[in-house]
């Protein structure tokens, strides 16, 4: 088996940037079924593949995830909780020292369940929330999602838990309500975590539509320096550290170095934002998650070093890193060239077609709480660009 060299320390960035023998956070979207419908969903889920991953398999990955010391899995979907055997792969992970965060949109979060959880060492909850109001929320994520992830960081609260994330992808239409998300988050004794909306899965349909204006990058790096230390961010806002100081968090593109995703029927994926077969490592019913992860030709090939391409000349290229790779390949840009969200505005308007998406788990009929997304009333953009990075390629 193939191990990856150790290297001279240096700076940490440096460190992640040539790949560790195990992932620091890696997410596992345990199924694409799901009861809702989000118009922003990354993985295009909705109905549950036949051939995920059994209970035993899965057991079987997190014994794999003990022996790799992974500190944490980030478990995700669709929406986790509808598998029947959620919880009991929670316990076996925490039984076997395997900590677990789960996203979750909180329909399932009953007062039993919040105990439980409470009691729980090991496990956080993360809820999805997308709109500070339901005016905003429930336009994205369906009607009724927001009262639901209010009435469950309620029975959490109320249940003793504390430090519960409320997760939000921002987006142009919630912006304005930073501070308002801030709020809810200290009336529950929770924390805060802003993500970046991605161009993939159905986010690919309203990218143009909900990606923030070149304004509100600057009005959202702005507010993450003042309220940075209180605000989970990941590695979701590098590029915007082209601005100024870094940010709080990783800030280069982590892919097949510190993360990857394992999907529900066991394919392994250099970064949770990028579904698609272009960046898939392996599977881990064919040779196993560990050895997918050392000796992956796509992940060793994302260790080296890339030069900065064409951003390599960016006085801000040590802060940025040239942006993220999922936003680029989703959006039709060159992987070494900008960030279609580059505040330097240097993302080119021409590019190769977007490409198409290798699959859909999408609900095909009527959805309950589907989202029935209006328009905001708004300014017009000054220019194309301001509306769209890559809009000139959209017209060829």
């Amino acid at each position: 088996m193939t191990v990856i060299a150790a290297r001279p320390v240096g700076r940490l960035v440096d460190q992640f940037e040539h790949g560790l023998d195990a992932p620091i956070c890696l997410t596992w979207e345990l199924t694409y079924a799901c009861n809702l419908s989000c118009v922003h969903c990354l993985s295009s889920s909705g109905r549950r593949d036949p051939n995920e991953l059994s209970t035993a398999e899965c057991k079987e990955l997190i014994d794999t995830f003990q022996r790799m010391q992974i500190f944490y899995v980030n478990i995700g979907g669709g929406e986790p909780t509808v598998r029947s055997d959620f919880w009991e792969l929670v316990e076996y992970a925490v039984d076997h020292q395997v900590g677990v965060k789960f996203s979750t949109n909180g329909f399932r979060i009953t007062p039993e369940r919040a105990r439980w959880l409470a009691g729980t060492d090991y496990v956080d909850v993360q809820l999805s929330l997308d709109g500070a109001t339901a005016e905003v929320n429930d336009p994205i994520r369906g009607a009724g999602t927001y009262d639901a992830v209010i009435r469950a960081l309620q029975n959490l609260h109320d249940a003793g838990m504390s430090g519960m994330k409320i997760s939000v992808v921002c987006t142009r239409t919630n912006i304005d309500q930073l501070d308002e998300f801030k709020a809810i988050a200290d009336r529950f004794d929770a924390q805060l975590r802003l993500t970046r909306l991605r161009p993939s899965g159905r986010g690919a349909d309203i990218w143009d539509e909900l990606h923030p204006l070149p304004q509100q990058q600057r009005q959202l790096y702005d507010w993450l320096v003042a309220n940075g230390s209180d605000v989970l961010t990941g590695d979701s806002f590098f590029h915007l550290s082209a601005y100024g100081d870094a940010l709080p968090g990783l800030n280069l593109c982590g892919a097949g170095r510190v993360v990857c995703l394992v999907d529900p029927v066991g394919d392994v994926y250099a970064c949770p934002f990028a579904i698609h077969d272009r960046f898939k490592a392996g599977n881990v019913r064919v040779c196993g998650f560990d050895s997918v992860w050392r000796e992956s030709e796509l992940f060793l090939q994302l260790r080296e070093p890339s030069g900065g391409g064409a951003c390599a000349k960016c006085s801000a290229y040590d802060s940025c890193r040239g942006g993220c790779m999922a936003a680029k390949f989703f959006t039709g840009l060159p992987l070494d060239g900008p960030d279609p969200e580059c505040v330097k505005g240097n993302a080119p308007s021409a590019g190769d077609e977007r490409p198409s998406p290798s699959q859909d788990h999408s609900h095909k009929g009527p959805v309950r709480n589907a989202p029935v997304p209006v328009t905001i009333n708004r300014r017009p953009p000054r220019s194309a660009c301001d509306e769209n990075p890559v809009s000139e390629l959209l017209t060829r």
